[in-house]
């Protein structure tokens, strides 16, 4: 079995692709406290749009989804499950909001990891939520032709409750020794999750649960108002392929974890990009520009189509029938084409069809 010793990640050397991401990151990091300070109430309105899509996003990468409006009922805590899927995206929600309001008081460890995936699968009817898997599990993909092929095969199931701890305990000896940054850090001990795999079920979203609960940790609060999950889900190929090459030769202790570490960096990074892009909308309204200076200035920046929602989550100062008036003024003046009609409506630049 593995030893998992992170005092190893000291010794090696990293890529100037790695290093530069990590010295953009904690740059962002360093402005973090200046754009927590903008504007409050617009801000809670990007933490709201965050959890619904961090709660779409995470579960939709599994194959859990249910439909936009009942997501959104969900999430508010207007509803209550009517099936499987939205009994796990109920356990998700709820785990999500446990990690954001309590991370400081959450440490890693298996008893509290245990614990939620207990609660991830509080509402289903399984009986494996909060214990560890009890038979052999392995990571498949499903060819064309519906033939099955093992990428990878986990830790057996008697090996897994030590594992789990060991890599917990050598998270907290790697930080509080400061051996590496915890940007590195952070996938590493991911990919050893996922190599794990500790669950019969529900391991890629503990993984990117406990991804957050460690940033948050380490200070890094992109993820309150910009959808990590989303950014997974979107890029959700390049995901697969990055872990994959990760989990190369694992149990021999032989892999290499910088496709992932690279992988995951450039999602940090884009989201940081996306809050600060955000954070200057934020800023615009708070001068005496009118709804409609706001749109325009957001969708100046937009390439492709985009619809209503997606200027709604860029404008956070914004409320919907603000966006759509200024929607309206923007087609009407000749800035903007919409494209269909109905729910399907989508806005495009009008210099982008010359």
């Amino acid at each position: 079995m593995r030893r998992f010793d992170y005092s190893c990640l000291a010794e090696r050397t990293w890529d100037t692709e790695i290093l530069s991401y990590i010295s953009k990151i904690h740059e962002y990091k360093g402005k973090q406290e200046l754009f927590l300070r903008q504007k409050p109430a617009e801000l809670e309105r990007l933490i709201e749009i965050a959890k619904v899509q961090s709660t779409e996003a995470s579960n939709r990468i599994e194959g859990i989804v249910t439909t936009n409006s009942r997501l959104k009922q969900l999430v508010a805590d207007k509803t209550t499950p009517k099936n499987r899927a939205e009994e796990e995206i109920l356990g998700y929600r709820n785990v999500l909001n446990l990690v954001r309001e309590n991370y400081d008081v959450i440490p890693l460890t298996g008893n509290y990891i245990l614990q939620m995936h207990r609660d991830l699968l509080k509402y289903t009817n399984l009986s494996y939520g909060g214990r560890f898997k009890t038979t052999p599990n392995e990571i498949d993909m499903e060819l064309e032709n519906g033939e099955k092929v093992v990428l990878f095969r986990p830790l057996a199931p008697y090996e897994t409750p030590d594992a789990v701890d060991r890599i917990c305990e050598q998270y907290r000896t790697a930080t509080e020794k400061e051996i590496v940054d915890e940007l590195i850090l952070i996938p590493c001990f991911i990919v050893d999750f996922l190599c794990i795999h500790p669950f019969n079920d529900g391991n890629g979203r503990m993984s990117r649960l406990l991804t957050l609960l460690l940033l948050y940790r380490s200070g890094y609060f992109v993820g309150r108002y910009i959808s990590l999950e989303k950014a997974i889900a979107d890029t959700k190929e390049a995901y697969y392929d990055a872990l994959q090459k990760a989990d190369r030769g694992w149990h021999e202790e032989k892999n290499d974890p910088k496709p992932f570490i690279k992988y995951m960096l450039g999602v940090i990074l884009s989201c940081y990009r996306d809050f600060e892009m955000r954070i200057h909308t934020v800023q615009k309204a708070g001068t005496r520009s009118t709804s409609y200076d706001i749109v325009k200035a957001y969708v100046a920046g937009r390439i492709g189509k985009f619809s209503k929602q997606e200027v709604l989550e860029g404008c956070p100062s914004l409320g919907s029938s603000s966006v759509e008036s200024a929607l309206k003024k923007l087609v009407d003046d000749g800035t903007l084409l919409r494209l269909g009609a109905g729910r399907k409506t989508l806005y495009v630049r009008a210099e982008s069809k010359q």
